[in-house]
C-alpha cells in the first residue's frame, strides 16, 4: 500500500470516527469495503459499498464509512486522473525521448506523484506541472522551448515589502492600507440537485477584531437574506439558501469591504522573553491536533536536526522557516480531504503548497514549544488572486507576529527584507480563518468537501454535501 493509500485509509477513521458494529458479518462486509479502498480497487470498493447500503440494515457508523469510501474513491479518481499516456503525451512535447521507464523514475524520486487504481497507473491531475517545479532538467527543457518568464509577483512582493520596513517601527504597529471591494460569486452547476430543493451556501466572511483586517463592510448579496456568523467564529461565514431552478445554474454572489494593513516585527534574539508555560495560550498552542498536527517520533527527529541544540524562540523559528523554505518546493497539491498526515506527505516528498508548508512548520515549531496559529483566506495581491495559508507565531512580550511560510525568503542582500514573511505580511489579504477544522455556522449536516481549511465555501443540500466538480468560485477584487 502506498504512502497516499495509507493516509485515504486513515482518512475514512478519522473523519467518520469508525466505531465497534454489533452484527460481525455486516462489519466484516463494511471492513472488506475499506480494504478494497486501501487497495486501489475503486471500482469494487465501490460496487460493494453500494450493494451493502441497498441490501443491509446498517448502523449510522456503518453508514456513514460506506458513505466515506464513495465519497473518497470519487475524489480520488478525480485527484488522480491521467493515464500514463496521457503523462507521456504531454511531456513528449518537451522530451520526445520519454518513456515509461523515465516516468517510474521521476516518480521513484518522489517527482511524480500516482497511484495504482482498478489496477493502472494514475497521475495526479496537475502531475506534468509540478513536474516544472520539481526537477530542474525538465524546467530547462520548458525554458528552452518557451522562453523564460517574468516573474512579476516577486518583484511587486519587493517593492512592496521595500515599502512597508521603510514606513514602519519595526513592532507591528499596521502600515499601508489598501482598501478594497470584493465580489465573490458561486454558481452551482445547473441541475446539480433536482429542481424545487433548497441549496444551502456557506461563503467565505473576513474576520473581524484584528489590527490588520479593518473596516470589515458587507454591501449586499443574492439572495439578499443572509447570515454572518458571529465575529468568534474561527472560520468565519456568510450563510445563504437558494432554490434551485430546472436547467439554470444556481448562483449565490456577496459583494463586501474591506480595508487590509501590512506588519513587520523586526526582532532580534535578546527581546524575546521566556514563555509563561503554564498559561492557556501557550498550552493550547503547543499542543498537538490531530490528525494533521502530531509530535512523532520522525518529526521530533527533524525538528532536533534543524535546531542543533538552539534554544531561543526567534532563531528556532527562524531554522525551520529557513529549512523548509530550502528544502521544500512549491507545488499543487492533492486534495486535502485525502490528506490526514500532510506534514508527513511533505517530509516525504519535499514538495507542498502554501497549507502544506504551514501545517509542517507548525508541527515542527509547537514540537519544540513554539506557539503557533493557523490563519488562512484569500491572497488579494493585483493579478494574484487566489486561496491562500500562513500563519501566526506567538513571542513572549511581543504577542502574535505574522509568518508566511510558502512565501519564503526573498532574493535580496538586505536581511529585512529577505526574511520579511518570516515575521512580517503584507497588506493584500483577507483573514477567513483563525484555526482549521472548526465548526461552521449555522452547523454543517454533511461531510465538508474541505474539512480542515475554509477558503472557497461550502454547499450541501437535502441529499448530500456538493463537492467542488459541482460548482466554481470566483474573486474579483477593486482597489480604492
Amino acid at each position: 500500500m502506498t504512502g497516499i493509500l495509507r493516509n485515504i485509509v486513515f482518512a475514512i477513521a478519522v473523519l467518520v470516527h469508525l466505531t465497534g458494529c454489533a452484527n460481525h458479518q455486516k462489519s466484516k462486509g463494511v471492513t472488506d469495503a475499506v480494504k478494497l479502498l486501501a487497495n486501489g480497487q475503486l471500482t469494487q470498493a465501490t460496487a460493494m459499498a453500494n450493494d451493502l447500503l441497498k441490501t443491509q440494515q446498517l448502523t449510522g457508523g456503518e453508514k456513514n464509512t460506506l458513505d466515506s469510501v464513495l465519497d473518497l474513491s470519487d475524489r480520488m479518481r478525480r485527484d488522480f486522473k491521467l493515464s500514463e499516456h496521457d503523462v507521456l503525451q504531454k511531456l513528449s512535447k518537451y522530451n520526445p525521448l520519454i518513456d515509461s521507464t523515465e516516468l517510474k523514475r521521476l516518480a521513484k524520486e518522489g517527482k511524480m506523484d500516482l497511484l495504482t487504481l482498478d489496477g493502472q497507473r494514475t497521475y495526479f491531475s496537475s502531475c506534468v506541472n509540478n513536474l516544472f517545479r520539481l526537477d530542474t532538467a525538465y524546467a530547462r527543457l520548458r525554458r528552452n522551448l518557451e522562453g523564460a518568464s517574468v516573474d512579476s509577483f516577486t518583484i511587486f512582493k519587493l517593492k512592496h515589502t521595500a515599502s512597508v520596513l521603510a514606513k514602519s517601527n519595526h513592532s507591528g504597529k499596521p502600515v499601508n492600507p489598501v482598501k478594497m471591494k470584493l465580489s465573490y460569486t458561486i454558481r452551482v452547476n445547473a441541475d446539480a440537485v433536482p429542481a424545487g430543493e433548497t441549496l444551502l451556501c456557506w461563503m467565505p466572511f473576513p474576520r473581524e477584531n484584528h489590527k490588520r483586517q479593518q473596516a470589515v463592510h458587507l454591501i449586499r448579496t443574492e439572495p439578499r437574506i443572509n447570515q454572518i456568523s458571529p465575529a468568534t467564529d474561527l472560520q468565519r461565514t456568510l450563510y445563504l439558501e437558494k432554490i434551485a431552478v430546472a436547467n439554470q445554474p444556481t448562483i449565490f454572489h456577496a459583494e463586501m469591504e474591506i480595508t487590509s494593513f501590512a506588519q513587520s516585527y523586526q526582532l532580534s534574539p535578546e527581546k524575546i522573553a521566556p514563555y509563561q508555560k503554564e498559561s492557556p495560550l501557550y498550552k493550547e498552542f503547543t499542543a498537538e491536533r490531530p490528525p494533521q498536527i502530531i509530535f512523532n517520533s520522525k518529526i521530533k527527529l527533524l525538528a532536533k536536526n534543524i535546531l542543533q541544540g538552539e534554544t531561543n524562540p526567534l532563531l528556532q523559528v527562524k531554522k525551520i522557516y529557513t529549512w523548509i523554505n530550502d528544502s521544500v518546493t512549491w507545488a499543487s497539491a492533492l486534495e486535502y480531504s485525502i490528506m490526514p498526515d500532510i506534514p508527513g506527505f511533505v517530509m516525504e516528498k519535499r514538495h507542498g503548497d502554501c497549507g502544506m508548508q504551514t501545517l509542517l512548520f507548525m508541527t515542527l515549531a509547537r514540537s519544540v514549544g513554539i506557539p503557533v496559529k493557523w490563519q488562512s483566506g484569500w491572497m488579494l495581491h493585483p493579478g494574484e488572486v487566489n486561496l491562500h495559508d500562513w500563519c501566526e507565531v506567538y513571542y513572549e512580550g511581543i504577542g502574535w507576529v505574522p509568518l508566511d511560510q510558502s512565501f519564503g525568503l526573498q532574493e535580496n542582500k538586505n536581511d529585512a527584507i529577505r526574511y520579511f514573511y518570516m515575521t512580517g505580511i503584507d497588506s493584500y489579504r483577507m483573514i477567513v480563518n483563525d484555526d482549521f477544522s472548526r465548526p461552521l455556522t449555522p452547523a454543517k449536516k454533511f461531510y465538508r468537501s474541505e474539512p480542515y481549511d475554509f477558503q472557497r465555501g461550502e454547499i450541501e443540500w437535502k441529499g448530500g454535501n456538493l463537492y467542488f466538480d459541482k460548482w466554481s468560485w470566483h474573486m474579483e477584487v477593486t482597489y480604492e
